[in-house]
C-alpha cells in the first residue's frame, strides 16, 4: 500500500507545481496587460517593476491554488485511468477512497497552509503592494490621466480628457476644474485639444491648451449691487503651469493603508467588524431617535429659549403618563375637525412641508448608512474569504480526482478544458456571491460560501459515481424517465385537444 501511496503522490506533485506556475502566470497576465505600459512609461527601475509583479503574484495565490489543485487532480487520475493503473489497483481490491487517501491528507495540509498564507503572508504583501503602487502613481501624474475619468493627482485641480492619441501624445476634450480656493466648481477651463510636458527638473508640468474657454462664477458687486453670473474668456492658445509634487520614489508610510480590510488578518478583522457593527447600529438608533423627536414630540414656543426643552417635555411625559397611554391623551382627528377652514389649510400645508423635510432627511441618511453597511459587509466578506478560499482547495480535489477517474484521460488536452470550464463556473459564482452580499441581496455568509457550497455537492456526486464505477449520466435512464413522463401526460394532452376541438366546432 505504501508503494501505491508513493506512486499517487509522485504522480500528483509534479503536475501540481507545473499547473500552479501556469495558473499564476495566466492570472498575472491580466495585471501585466493593464499596468505594464504605464509602469514602463514612468521610467521606473526594473527592480521596482519586478517587486510590483512579485507582490501582485502573491495576491493571486489564493485564487491560483484551487485551480492548480483541480488541474493536477484531473491530470493525475486521468493518467492513472488512461494507463489502466487505476483499473489494476481496483481489481486488486483497493477502493478509490484508499487510493485517494494519501492525497486527501495532502489536500488538508495544503488547505491549512493556504489559510495561514491568506491570514499572515497576504496582508503583508498587500500592504507592500499598495504602498509601492501608490508611490509609483505619484511619480508621473500626467501619465495617470485616463480618458473619461477625472484625475486629482495634482493638488487643487481635477483634470479630465475625452480622448488621447497614443502616438503623438495629443489629448482632446480637456476639462480642468480649479479647486485651489476650495469654493466648489467656481472656475473651469474647457479646451478642444491640448498637450502636456514635464520640465527638465521634473518640478513642473506644462499644459498647452488650444481653442477653449475659461468660465468663472463671480460674486455680487457690493458697490453697484449688480450680479454677474459668470465670466467667459475665449482663447486660441493658453499655457498653464502646474507645480508637481516631489516625484522621486519616496516610500510612503504603510500606516496609510493599515485600516483597509485586505491588509488585516482574522483577529484584526474581527475587532474591526465589531467596531463597525457597533457604530452602524449606533447611527441607525440615533437617526431613528432624531426622527421620533422631530416628528412626534412637538413643543410650545415658550420652551424654545430654554435649554434642553425637548428633554424636559419628554421627562414630564414619562413622569406622569404611561407610554401605553400616550396615544389616548388626545384625539387628533377631533381636534382637527373643530378647527376653522383657514387653520385646517395651514395644518395641511405644515404637515406636507414636514413630510417633505423628513423624506429628504431619510434619503440623505439612507445613502450614508448604505455606504457604511457596504463597508462593514466587505470586512465580513474578507473574514469569510480567509476560510472559503482555503476550503475551495479541498472542494476542487473532490471534483477533480473522481472526474479524472471517470473520463480516464490524462495530459494537457481534455483535463485542462474540463478544469477551465469548472473554474469559470466557480469564479462566476464567487464574484456573483460577493456582489450579492455587498448589495445586501444575500446574507454575507451565503455570498462568501456560494461558490464552494454549490461545487461541494457536485464533488460528492462525482466521488460517489467514481467509487461505483458508474457513468456520470446514464443515457438509458434518462430516456426511461422521459418515457414515463410522456405516458403520464399523454392522456391529459389528448383530453385537452378534444375539449379544444369541441369548443371550436361549437
Amino acid at each position: 500500500m505504501k508503494k501505491i501511496h508513493s506512486l499517487v503522490l509522485k504522480s500528483f506533485i509534479g503536475p501540481f507545481f507545473v499547473t500552479f506556475a501556469i495558473s499564476i502566470f495566466f492570472l498575472l497576465m491580466q495585471f501585466i496587460w493593464l499596468w505594464i505600459e504605464d509602469l514602463i512609461g514612468k521610467g521606473l527601475d526594473w527592480l521596482i517593476i519586478l517587486r510590483i509583479l512579485f507582490y501582485a503574484a502573491a495576491m493571486l495565490v489564493p485564487m491560483a491554488l484551487p485551480l492548480a489543485v483541480l488541474l493536477a487532480s484531473v491530470m493525475t487520475f486521468g493518467n492513472l485511468g488512461e494507463h489502466f493503473e487505476l483499473t489494476a489497483m481496483k481489481s486488486s481490491g483497493i477502493s478509490l477512497w484508499r487510493i485517494m487517501s494519501s492525497l486527501i491528507f495532502l489536500m488538508i495540509a495544503i488547505s491549512i497552509g493556504a489559510f495561514y498564507f491568506s491570514n499572515y503572508v497576504l496582508p503583508y504583501t498587500n500592504i507592500r503592494y499598495a504602498t509601492l503602487l501608490y508611490d509609483v502613481s505619484r511619480k508621473r501624474p500626467e501619465l495617470n490621466i485616463k480618458t473619461g475619468i477625472f484625475n486629482t493627482d495634482i493638488d487643487g485641480f481635477s483634470i479630465k480628457i475625452d480622448d488621447k492619441d497614443q502616438n503623438t501624445g495629443m489629448m482632446y476634450g480637456f476639462m480642468i476644474y480649479d479647486h485651489l480656493k476650495q469654493k466648489g466648481n467656481k472656475e473651469v477651463t474647457v479646451a478642444d485639444s491640448g498637450e502636456m510636458s514635464v520640465t527638465a527638473d521634473n518640478k513642473n508640468m506644462i499644459v498647452t491648451l488650444y481653442n477653449g474657454n475659461n468660465y468663472s462664477d463671480l460674486k455680487e458687486d457690493k458697490k453697484t449691487k449688480k450680479e454677474f453670473p459668470y465670466r467667459n474668456d475665449n482663447f486660441t492658445k493658453q499655457t498653464i503651469i502646474f507645480e508637481l509634487p516631489d516625484i522621486s520614489m519616496k516610500k510612503s508610510d504603510a500606516s496609510l493603508f493599515e485600516k483597509h480590510y485586505e491588509i488585516m488578518n482574522t483577529n484584526q478583522l474581527s475587532i474591526a467588524i465589531d467596531s463597525l457593527e457597533r457604530e452602524y447600529k449606533s447611527r441607525v438608533n440615533s437617526f431613528q431617535n432624531r426622527l421620533a423627536e422631530n416628528n412626534y414630540f412637538k413643543y410650545e414656543k415658550k420652551y424654545r429659549n430654554s435649554k434642553d426643552s425637548l428633554k424636559k417635555i419628554k421627562d414630564s411625559i414619562r413622569r406622569y403618563v404611561s407610554p401605553s397611554k400616550l396615544s389616548t391623551l388626545k384625539n387628533l382627528d377631533s381636534l382637527y375637525e373643530q378647527m376653522p377652514k383657514s387653520k385646517k389649510l395651514k395644518v395641511i400645508q405644515e404637515a406636507i412641508s414636514s413630510v417633505k423635510k423628513t423624506k429628504q432627511k431619510i434619503s440623505n441618511n439612507n445613502q450614508s448608512l448604505t455606504n457604511r453597511l457596504k463597508w462593514l459587509t466587505k470586512h465580513q466578506l474578507a473574514w469569510y474569504k480567509k476560510f472559503s478560499l482555503s476550503f475551495a482547495c479541498l472542494v476542487f480535489f473532490f471534483v477533480g480526482a473522481p472526474l479524472g477517474a471517470i473520463i480516464r484521460k490524462g495530459g494537457f488536452g481534455l483535463p485542462i478544458l474540463v478544469s477551465v470550464v469548472l473554474f469559470i463556473i466557480y469564479y462566476i459564482l464567487y464574484v456573483s456571491g460577493e456582489k450579492a452580499a455587498t448589495e445586501n441581496a444575500l446574507p454575507v455568509f451565503v455570498g462568501a460560501w456560494l461558490s464552494s457550497g454549490v461545487l461541494f455537492p457536485f464533488g460528492v456526486f462525482l466521488t460517489y459515481k467514481a467509487t461505483k464505477d458508474a457513468k456520470i449520466i446514464n443515457i438509458e435512464s434518462v430516456f426511461e424517465l422521459f418515457e414515463k413522463v410522456k405516458k403520464i401526460f399523454k392522456p391529459i394532452i389528448k383530453s385537452q385537444i378534444k375539449v379544444n376541438d369541441n369548443i371550436t366546432n361549437s
